[in-house]
Parts: C-alpha cells; sequence; structure tokens
C-alpha cells in the first residue's frame, strides 16, 4: 500500500509554451516511456506532465495530498529521493538515480529519475526540473537476460568438449575451461583473438576458409585436420548463429593414430599372399559365424568378392571332397574356443577344388570374451598334387596303375588282421605270365608295355571291386581275395573258380599296336585265415605255387603244397648257423666308396659278409632275412656298428682318411630296440671320433608306424652329430607327410631304379622325383648300384651328384680297400679320388 500522503496542494499539470512544444515533448516521453516533472520555488509548486501523471497512475491535476515527487517513491527509497531533491534545491546539485516509485494505484514500478536546477540571472535556484523513465520491462528483461546467461553459463561449464563461440570475424567471444586446456591457453590470453590466428596461420588455412564461409553462408562446419602448433588433430564441429559460430572441438590424436595403425595392418594384411578371412564369434550352428572381412588374396584366389561373402558362413566354401571328419575336428576346436590346424579341400567360385593349409585362433577383444574368428591360410594344391604323385609312385605302378608290392602289403597286412578277427578266409593269387620275355625279345618292350596294361585292364575286370590287384613288376602280378567265408571246402572252390576265370581272361586274344598276341598265365594260390602266417611266408606260398603250374606245363592254376614248408626247415638250420657264426666271429665287413663331385672318395659304406666255414664267402642276401626274422640282427648290427667306428678311429689318425665317413644299415627292428640310440653313442664316445663321420642308413619301413618314436630317436641322434639317411628310398613305405618333419641328411636311390634308369621310363621318373624332393627339402641325395657311365650322366644331369656302384669300386675288404686309396692321386681337399 502507498504511504499516507500529508496534506498539500496537489500537482498540477505541467504546461509548455506551445502546442508544437507540447506535442514534440509528448513524443520523446512516449518514446522514453517516462514523463515530465518540474518544482517550483518557493511555491514549491510540484507540476506532472501528462505521461508522467499516467505512469504514476494520478491525474494531471488532482487533489492527492502529495507534499512533493519524493512522496511518489518507495518508503525505502524516498529518504535517497528527497536527499537528492535538497540538494538540488539548495546547491543546484544535478541527480541521476535509479529507484522504485509507488503508484496511486498501489503498483512499484523500477523508474529512473533525473533533475537539475534552473537558475535566475542572479544564480539563486528558482526551479527544479526533471525526468522520470520507467524502467520496470527493461529491468524486468534483464533480469530475465541474466537468468538465461547464468543457466547457459552452468550448461556451458558443463560441457566436457571443449567449447567456444566466436563473433562473426572468428574471434572467441567465450571458451570453456575444456577448451582452455585444450589450446593451451587462457580465455584473458584468447578472447578477441580469431581462432585460426591460434591453431593455423597459414594463408591456406583450411580453417579459415571453411570458417569464413560458414559464416557468410549460414552451413554447419564439421571437419578433421592436423595442428601442428598443438601437434594435435582435432575434430571441429561449428554451428553458426546470428551474432557468430559456436565451435565443439575434439582432440582425436589417439584415434587417428589407432586408424593410422588400423589402415597400416589392413593394407599389410591386403597385401598378404595368404588368405585371411574373419568372422564374427557366432554360433557354429547353421547358418554359422558371418564373415565380416576378407583381404586381397582372397578375392583373387577365390574369386568371390567381399560383397558377395561378407556376411555370409565359411560353408559356402565347401563341397562334396571336403573332409567331414576335419570340420568336425574345427567344429569342436571352436566350441571350446581354442585355436585349431587343419588341411581343408575347398572350392572357388568356379568349382575348382584346391587345398589350404588352414589356421583358425579366437580374438578376445578388450577383454570382452570371444568376439571373432580369424583364419589364415595358404594355398597348398600344388604341394598336395605333389605329395599325391610321389605317394602314387610309391604305392602304384606307373605304367598299369595298380597298386605296387607296398600297398598291397599294407593291404595283405588289414586282411590278415580281419581274417584273424572274423575267421574270414582269403586268399593269395600269384600270377605270372608265360613267355613274357620271349614277347619282349622278339616284339619289343613297347608291346610288353601294352601287354601288361591290357592284363591289368583285364584282371581288374575279373575280381570284385573289394579284391586287390597289384603288380610285383616285370610280368608278376598278385591278386588279393577276402571273404570267401569261413568253410575251407567252399573257400577253396570259390578261388579256384576265380583263378579259372583269371586263366581264361588272360588266355584271350590282345592287339598289341596292330600285332594279334596269344598269351597265358601261370597261377599260384594260397589260402589265409585265423592261422598266423607272416606276409612273406604268404607270397612265398603263392610264389612257389606258381613255380609248381609253371612246371606243370604253364597256363595253369595250382594250389600251395604244404610239402613246399622244407624250405622253413632251411631256414631254421640257417638261424642256428648265425647264432654260431657270431660267436665264432666268422663275419666280416667290406667296404664299397661312395664318391661325390669330381669323383672324389666322400666315404663307404659297410657291407657285412659272412665268412662261411664250409660254403665260403656269403653276400647279406644269404643270411640277413633270416636273421631279421630270428632276431640275430640286434647283435650282428651291434657288431657292424662297433667295427665300423673302430675303423673310423683307425681313419683319424692319418689325414688322407679322416674326413671319411663310413654308411652303416640299421634295419627296422635294431632301429626300434630301446636301448639303440644310448648304444651308438656309447660307441662313439668309446671310440673318440667325429659322430658326423658316422652315417646310419635306415630302412623306409621305420616309417610305417611309430612315427613318434622314429623321429624323436632320429631327432636324439641327430642332436649328437650323427648322420642319417633313408635307404633304399622309393622302395618302401614313404611317409610323405612326415617327411618334411624327419631330422635327415640324405635320401638313397634304390639301385633297383639306378639299373634300368635309361630304358625303364617308370624308373627314370622315379628317380628323377627323388631328387626333386630330396633337393626341396635341402637334403642330400646319393645314387647306388651305378654300374655304367650312362647311369651316372643321367642322374648327374638331374642334380644327384654322389653315387656308389661297381663303375666306381666294388666292395672290397678292409686290406683291399686301403691298398685302393693308396693307389689314388691326392687332392687339395686330402679326399682320395676314383680314377677310371
Amino acid at each position: 500500500m502507498p504511504p499516507e500522503p500529508p496534506s498539500a496542494p496537489a500537482p498540477v499539470a505541467l504546461r509548455p509554451g506551445t502546442d508544437a512544444e507540447r506535442q514534440l515533448l509528448a513524443l520523446m516521453e512516449r518514446a522514453c516511456d517516462g514523463g515530465t516533472w518540474s518544482l517550483t520555488v518557493p511555491q514549491a509548486c510540484l507540476r506532472l506532465s501528462n505521461n508522467l501523471a499516467a505512469m504514476l497512475e494520478v491525474p494531471p491535476a488532482h487533489a492527492a495530498p502529495f507534499v512533493g515527487l519524493a512522496d511518489f517513491f518507495a518508503p525505502e527509497s524516498r529518504a535517497m529521493m528527497q536527499a537528492a531533491l535538497d540538494a538540488c534545491l539548495v546547491q543546484g546539485a544535478a541527480f541521476d538515480l535509479e529507484a522504485q516509485v509507488v503508484t496511486g494505484n498501489g503498483n512499484y514500478l523500477m523508474v529512473r529519475s533525473l533533475g537539475e536546477a534552473v537558475r535566475d540571472d542572479h544564480g539563486a535556484v528558482v526551479r527544479v526540473q526533471g525526468v522520470i523513465q520507467n524502467l520496470t520491462e527493461k529491468k524486468r528483461a534483464e533480469q530475465e537476460s541474466l537468468s538465461v546467461t547464468m543457466r547457459l553459463s552452468t550448461t556451458l561449464a558443463s560441457i566436457t568438449e571443449a567449447f567456444a563461440t566466436l563473433d562473426r570475424q572468428g574471434r572467441f567471444t567465450y571458451l570453456n575451461s575444456e577448451s582452455e586446456r585444450m589450446l593451451q591457453r587462457t580465455s584473458s590470453e584468447l578472447l578477441g583473438r580469431q581462432i585460426w590466428q591460434e591453431l593455423d596461420e597459414s594463408d591456406s588455412s583450411r580453417l579459415r576458409t571453411d570458417m569464413q564461409e560458414a559464416l557468410a553462408e549460414g552451413l554447419h562446419l564439421e571437419f578433421e585436420d592436423f595442428y601442428p602448433h598443438l601437434g594435435k588433430w582435432l575434430a571441429l564441429r561449428a554451428y553458426p548463429f546470428e551474432e557468430g559460430i559456436a565451435v565443439y572441438l575434439r582432440d582425436v590424436t589417439s584415434l587417428r593414430r589407432s586408424q593410422e595403425q588400423l589402415l597400416l595392418l589392413q593394407t599389410s594384411i591386403s597385401r598378404l599372399n595368404d588368405l585371411v578371412l574373419i568372422t564374427e564369434a557366432g554360433s557354429i550352428d547353421e547358418p554359422g559365424p558371418r564373415i565380416v572381412f576378407v583381404n586381397d588374396a582372397f578375392e583373387k584366389h577365390t574369386g568371390y568378392s567381399r560383397g558377395e561373402v561378407l556376411g555370409k558362413a565359411p560353408r559356402m566354401l565347401q563341397g562334396p571332397l571336403t573332409q567331414r571328419a576335419e570340420l568336425d575336428r574345427i567344429r569342436e576346436a571352436l566350441t571350446q574356443a581354442q585355436p585349431v590346424r587343419a588341411e581343408l579341400v575347398n572350392y572357388k567360385k568356379d568349382g575348382t577344388l584346391y587345398w589350404i593349409e588352414l589356421e583358425i585362433v579366437p580374438v578376445d577383444y578388450f577383454n570382452r570374451g570371444l568376439t571373432h574368428w580369424v583364419a589364415v591360410a595358404r594355398d597348398i594344391t600344388e604341394r598336395k598334387a605333389a605329395e599325391d604323385e610321389i605317394e602314387h609312385l610309391a604305392f602304384y605302378d606307373t605304367l598299369t596303375q595298380l597298386p605296387n608290392r607296398q600297398l598291397l602289403m599294407d593291404r595283405l597286412k588289414s586282411a590278415l588282421t580281419r581274417s584273424g578277427r572274423t575267421r574270414d578266409i582269403g586268399v593269395l593269387m600269384f600270377i605270372d605270365l608265360d613267355h613274357f620275355k620271349v614277347l619282349n625279345d622278339s616284339l619289343g618292350h613297347a608291346r610288353g608295355d601294352q601287354l601288361l596294361q591290357q592284363v591289368a585292364i583285364r584282371l581288374a575286370g575279373s575280381v570284385r571291386l573289394s579284391d586287390t590287384v597289384a603288380r610285383l613288376g616285370g610280368d608278376e602280378f598278385v591278386v588279393m581275395l577276402e571273404h570267401l567265408g569261413d568253410d575251407p571246402d567252399l573257400a577253396i572252390d570259390r578261388a579256384r573258380a576265380a583263378g579259372e576265370k583269371i586263366r581264361a581272361a588272360l588266355s584271350e586274344p590282345y592287339e598289341l599296336a596292330g600285332h594279334a598276341y596269344h598269351g597265358t598265365c601261370s597261377i599260384g594260390i594260397t589260402c589265409f585265415s585265423q592261422q598266423q602266417h607272416g606276409m612273406g611266408d604268404l607270397l612265398k606260398q603263392a610264389d612257389l605255387a606258381m613255380y609248381q603250374a609253371k612246371a606243370a606245363g604253364r597256363n595253369a592254376v595250382c594250389f600251395f603244397d604244404p610239402a613246399m614248408q622244407a624250405a622253413a626247415t632251411a631256414n631254421a638250420a640257417l638261424s642256428s648257423q648265425l647264432r654260431q657264426a657270431l660267436q665264432d666271429h666268422e663275419f666280416v665287413l667290406h667296404y664299397q666308396p661312395q664318391v661325390g663331385p669330381g669323383e672324389r672318395m666322400l666315404g663307404v659304406e659297410a657291407l657285412v659278409r659272412w665268412q662261411h666255414p664250409a660254403r665260403g664267402l656269403m653276400g647279406p642276401d644269404a643270411f640277413i632275412t633270416q636273421a631279421e626274422e630270428s632276431g640275430l640282427i640286434l647283435p650282428l648290427g651291434q657288431w657292424v656298428i662297433e667295427s665300423a667306428c673302430a675303423q673310423l678311429a683307425r681313419w683319424a689318425l692319418h689325414p688322407q682318411t679322416e674326413p671319411l665317413s663310413i654308411a652303416v644299415n640299421v634295419s627296422a627292428r635294431q632301429f626300434r630296440h630301446p636301448e639303440f640310440v644310448e648304444s651308438v653313442l656309447k660307441i662313439i664316445r668309446q671310440h673318440g671320433i667325429a659322430p658326423n663321420r658316422l652315417k646310419l642308413e635306415l630302412t623306409e619301413s621305420l616309417l610305417a608306424t611309430g612315427m613318434e618314436v622314429t623321429v624323436a630317436k632320429m631327432g636324439m641322434l641327430k642332436e649328437a652329430g650323427v648322420t642319417l639317411s633313408i635307404d633304399d628310398f622309393g622302395m618302401g613305405y614313404s611317409a610323405l607327410s612326415y617327411l618334411k618333419h624327419l631330422p635327415l641328411d640324405q635320401l638313397k636311390i634304390d639301385r633297383a631304379f639306378v639299373k634300368d634308369v635309361l630304358t625303364d621310363p617308370n624308373d627314370a621318373a622315379i628317380a628323377r622325383t627323388i631328387i626333386g624332393l630330396a633337393q626341396s627339402l635341402g637334403l642330400g641325395v646319393i645314387a647306388e648300384g651305378v654300374e655304367t657311365e650312362a647311369q651316372r650322366a643321367f642322374l648327374a644331369w638331374h642334380g644327384c651328384e654322389s653315387y656308389q656302384g661297381h663303375l666306381f669300386c666294388a666292395a672290397l675288404p678292409i686290406d683291399a680297400l686301403e691298398a685302393f686309396m693308396q693307389a689314388l692321386p691326392l687332392q687339395a681337399a686330402a679326399e682320395p679320388a676314383i680314377a677310371r
């Protein structure tokens, strides 16, 4: 409520002189939302303009009991206003105050009150006049603006990103604390400076160009750039507004570096020759994990583009020959989040089959658990083809494409195991073509080969798919029939019928390059069942039966006669004699030189001989097989190694013979003895020889079973320095898939391949393949049985430069060998050269 005013004359209206002046004054008052007043002295007569009276909600000339101007002001401002009026009246001091007034209706207004004194000619104050301006709306707007400003400041302060505002010239008008930290300057240092002066002062500054364009056209702006002054990558987002532009800054240096590293990694992976495929770690079940990345090599190799495989499952690369067992093994590993390696068949987009060596590893991204699978694959199709070719050469006859002896023996071994378990009777047929040598001599080897090929076709067509037809060599074939029942008589009848069918098929006329040929065959048959039979025994029995057929006039089928077991008795007697020969020291060593490039003598092979008291000097073919079967090969082999090491120790004393090595054949049974490695190393230590001078020639049969033990033993010998070689390579079980893992030094080409290397394309192909295999594995290669210069030249042309055979020297007793070496001219390397 307004204060109680004292009784006094009412204010009168302020009246300017002319109408024009009054109109002008009213216009000015409306413009400033105010009014004028005048107080005369000494009458103390207060005059109010119409606008002021209206603002104060009093009549311009009403009889309200106000004493003076101060009475319009709120109580808390009244004393201040009265003091200002008094000072103006007495001293002529002008005033300009802001205070509250109370209108006639009790409303409070915020006003600005200005007053000044008017003096007469003598300087005395005769009147005070002034203006009261209504500031209520302005103050309310200022308060609201202040409130908005406070809220905005609070909001800006809460922004975690660097934030700043610029005027339309790009000058800073506001920066939050994060901006100061990022720009490494305080607000007082930056306010008023253009942003590009702080970040990029170059004339070609993208920041300046893009910022000015955004300001001019009111465009939203967003980009990343590197600012050397700060040494940082910054992401800038700018939003123009009426007074300027708001800018958000974010340090993306770490992100950029990560992106650069990722780009480098992606580029490296993309350029790899290996196939790289990454999938999400989704369910292994249908449809399977989805592909999220493949590299360039994958696209190039498979024919699929990224767009064709991304989002698909890797099983799209599989086909009918993809190995189910390998897929199950991979699935099991993935289910357990374990890495896995495999060799797998996949298919290209055009349907072409290819082999890969695959490694899959799990990815745990930032310890979030399994997120992805990374698969790296290498195309091994060529390697597989080479392995298949070598395996085919090792297990199949190249002329007829039938299984060879080794594969036959593998299948026979399995058949014997099954027969012993099921009691089914099987038979082995030994088939020899009658008068085949006559055909070769009369019509030539080419027609002889054609006959062998046609015989192979007829044999395969005469038996069941489950039976085995093999070629042992020359004109000798073997047929193995299984599952003939458990009744011996019925089985024999069935075998006889099968034999007669084969004999009749092979007796049909042949067309050999325009020449009609009529041939026959002789067939020997032996049965096997649950009784224990050695594979060698069965072949011998069938072979003996075949010779019975030939003796009966050829073109016949004969069964094995148990009376033929007389040979077994002879073998038993031989075993007894061998045992006595070991006790009586009847065995001796002969040595055959091994030569290398330039026909320099590299060493010798120790070959055991039996100085039989009645039969004279006997070669190993007469007793080694029986020594193997009787177990006497163990003490005999031990003696050979001891004798060879003793000879090496004697040679080490002389410069001419010190570099020579001695190769010793080691049988599979001898090698598999638990104490073999320890025994060899003990002998080497006892004689004090260089381990590498002793070369152990191992048979391929070692690779048939127990690979882990074999590799471990070979590794121990190799680590000790002993030289290791595979003897008669290509004749037995070549575990080609493991060969690259064996610690070998050398492969030895069997004399059987060398003998006909110039006339038999099969032997030539095998010899070339073995040489190439040795070279690819970084192994040495030596050929035995080299008897002619033409054979040596052929082997040398294809990369074999080490030889052994009668072309250079026969196997000699030690005295004859040393005399032979003394007669040789010495070379610079102190190794004797072979003179021919």
